[in-house]
């Protein structure tokens, strides 16, 4: 799992700061995760190869979320993109994007799918045999949710020296893999935990930007490896936090303590601050985990 930070300020860009945008790889898929303002300039100094791009998920319909989208759709086009894309947010989205494309008679030569959400509870809004993904609902200014990616497990692995001792064919291979116990000729039964390994662990990651401090996540993103939680403010601009729909460090560390969380990434930071390292030093009061400061152009291989 490997997550790559495009953009993780708040509100307007800088010259030296981004908008919220990030791309996430988990088990061979590529997520693009918002789309701030500058989002497709920053795939390419980033050197990703964007036509792998299949899933844009967007969190709620403020610019520094999502004014990034159709320029990257227009690039597709450009680039005569030929595989679909679907693209995740809050009801409206679809009306946005396509209203830009009719009246610049851009439409695209490729698919181009919207799911729209309305619900306030978690719903799974994507799910195939290597990943699933639920929504988190956040509390907002507007409709928001953030996501849980979580990857299933695999097949099982085959211990090669047992399997061939006991004189197993391997068109058995398939059914010890998927945790089958083999029953040999003289009718001995062989247990599936005998002749393979565990597969790889799964490996979860919960995307929660913006939102207001709500335990009411919690439940959802229970035992999650890593946590992206937005910290716009410190300590001493807390005031600001319920006028703004937003979080402090500190409120971010109290919901990584309680959803048990191994690791805690800070990030959406008001850009007031000029050093954000005083955001993981307020954050380690609270949490014990590892914390990680974000910022433009960081990659963490979870």
């Amino acid at each position: 799992m490997k997550l790559t930070i495009l953009g993780c300020y708040a509100a307007t860009p800088r010259s030296m700061t981004n908008p919220t945008a990030q791309v996430l790889e988990l088990n061979g898929h590529m997520f693009l995760i918002d789309a701030g303002e500058g989002t497709q300039i920053q795939l390419r100094k980033n050197k990703i190869k964007f036509q792998r791009i299949n899933h844009v998920f967007i969190s709620h319909l403020h610019g520094d979320h999502f004014f990034g989208l159709i320029g990257l759709i227009s690039t597709f086009s450009l680039l005569n993109r030929q595989s679909d894309l679907h693209v995740y947010g809050p009801k409206g989205i679809k009306e946005i994007i396509l209203l830009q494309l009719r009246l610049s008679n851009s439409y695209t030569g490729y698919g181009l799918y919207f799911h729209e959400l309305e619900s306030k509870e978690s719903e799974v809004v994507f799910e195939d045999e290597r990943v699933i993904v639920r929504t988190i609902p956040l509390d907002h200014r507007v409709y928001t949710n953030g996501y849980l990616f979580e990857s299933k497990p695999g097949d099982r692995k085959l211990r090669i020296g047992a399997i061939e001792d006991l004189g197993i064919d391997r068109c058995y291979y398939q059914k010890i893999k998927q945790g089958g116990n083999i029953t040999l000729d003289d009718g001995t039964v062989v247990q599936n935990k005998d002749i393979t390994y565990d597969p790889a662990p799964t490996e979860s990651y919960a995307f929660c930007s913006d939102t207001y401090y709500s335990e009411a996540i919690v439940p959802i993103i229970k035992g999650v490896h890593a946590l992206y939680h937005e910290s716009t403010f410190l300590e001493s601009e807390a005031h600001y936090t319920e006028r703004t729909k937003h979080c402090t460090a500190k409120q971010a560390a109290a919901i990584a303590k309680l959803a048990e969380a191994e690791v805690l990434i800070l990030g959406h930071y008001s850009t007031r601050y000029t050093d954000i390292t005083a955001f993981k030093t307020e954050a380690e009061e609270v949490f014990d985990g590892t914390i990680l400061n974000a910022d433009d152009g960081v990659i963490f291989d979870l």
